[in-house]
């Protein structure tokens, strides 16, 4: 009852509403379960790409290219250098693929820089008996950790440090002078490294695209279908209640007609006030309006006050996005006490974001229940359902908590 306040009769107020920010904040975005299944399955094919991406890089670097560098390290013109740059590449791999694999990013240029330097010094200290040898581990290991620092961007970036790379190693088959034999080995070793790490980056990113436009297009499939389901399963729903609310009508305007019941008795008064209330709030519900339960209440204080009964409705805040039922529950307790309200009524709604509460006050008199459950508290659902009567006033209420 701490909900009422003091309004002069007749009158309809709405007070406290909610900023754009808080209505933000209360109701759903639209779309919110469409966009979060494909960004679901892309992150999954992306950390899939990733841990392959990892793997290639380690397995390359470790079990290829150590071994034949162990191997020949007598006959490199610098060995502490070739194995220095090697362990050095280790590290920086190990920090890039760790940074990638937890989604943490990656600051590319720094170690790009660093790997440049390293290929450099290496293609300089393998000398020119093992310049495309195994041992020479930068041809076929340093693309792979280029593509670990630059997964997820954009591919001009990797474009240009294999370039880079390239040119560094041309500048070591110049030097070497080099007949035509080794030209056409350094064109196929270029094309080699280039062409496969390219296409696994480029591949990467495609497949995370491809996997999210899918995800993206059964998830819409499958809203719409759910959508179209909870419509006609509403429609049924609708036309059942309907055909019970006429059917209740119908019984009214029987009697009515054929003199069975009298027009100025007030238990027939408050049927057909009651079965009109029941119509307009159905018809009401299914309005696209801002707030339906507050446009289904002010159907039927309208109602009510079409039949002669003053009626403040007073509001306070705005009702969060409520379902159908909730909203029925919410209502219809309350539009069959308006049934039975005599002489004035007070209709408050005070409304949060996991609250709405429904409370009618009309003034007491002498008889029976007319409708409604005897004075006390009832849970229906969700929703909860108070009655109380002293000998002065009525009071109703409703309330919904989230």
């Amino acid at each position: 009852m701490s909900a009422d306040l003091d309004v002069p009769a007749g009158h309809t107020v709405t007070r406290g509403a909610a900023t754009p920010q808080q209505q933000s904040n209360a109701a759903p975005k639209p779309g919110d379960g469409v966009l979060a299944a494909p960004a679901a399955v892309a992150r999954a094919s992306d950390r899939g790409a990733r841990i392959v991406v990892v793997g290639i890089a380690w397995a390359w670097h470790v079990t290829i290219g150590l071994p034949a560098v162990l191997g020949v390290r007598t006959e490199f013109a610098e060995p502490a250098v070739v194995l220095g740059c090697w362990a050095l590449v280790a590290v920086a791999g190990a920090v890039a693929g760790v940074l990638l694999l937890r989604g943490t990013p990656l600051p590319p240029w720094p170690l790009a820089v660093l790997l440049l330097a390293a290929d450099a010094a290496v293609f300089a200290a393998v000398g020119e008996r093992h310049l495309f040898g195994a041992a020479n581990w930068v041809w076929g290991t340093l693309g792979w950790f280029f593509v670990l620092m630059l997964w997820g961007r954009r591919a001009v970036g990797l474009v240009v440090l294999l370039t880079t790379h390239t040119a560094i190693a041309l500048v070591a088959v110049l030097a070497s002078g080099p007949d035509a034999a080794a030209l056409a080995r350094f064109t196929m070793y270029v094309y080699g490294t280039f062409s496969l790490q390219l296409a696994v980056f480029v591949g990467g990113m495609t497949i995370v695209g491809l996997a999210r436009d899918r995800a993206a297009t059964a998830a819409a499939l499958h809203t719409m279908a759910a959508e179209r389901a909870a419509a006609e399963r509403g429609l049924r729903e609708r036309r059942d209640r309907l055909a019970l609310a006429g059917a209740a009508a119908g019984r009214v305007l029987g009697e009515l007609a054929y003199g069975a019941a009298d027009p100025d008795d007030p238990e027939v008064q408050r049927r057909c006030v009651l079965a009109a209330a029941r119509l307009r709030r159905m018809i009401a519900e299914s309005d696209d309006v801002p707030d339906p339960l507050l446009h289904e209440l002010r159907a039927a204080a309208d109602l009510a006050e079409r039949n002669g009964l003053p009626i403040d409705l007073v509001t306070i805040g705005n009702p969060p996005p409520l379902p159908v039922e909730i909203r029925r529950q919410l209502a219809d307790p309350l539009a069959a006490h308006l049934a039975d309200a005599r002489g004035w009524a007070r209709l408050t709604v005070v409304s949060g974001p996991d609250e709405v509460v429904v409370s009618l006050v009309t003034p007491d008199r002498e008889g029976p229940e007319a409708t409604g459950p005897p004075p006390g508290e009832y849970d229906h659902g969700p929703v909860q359902h108070l009655y109380e009567r002293d000998g002065d006033i009525r009071w109703a209420q409703t309330r919904w908590r989230k």
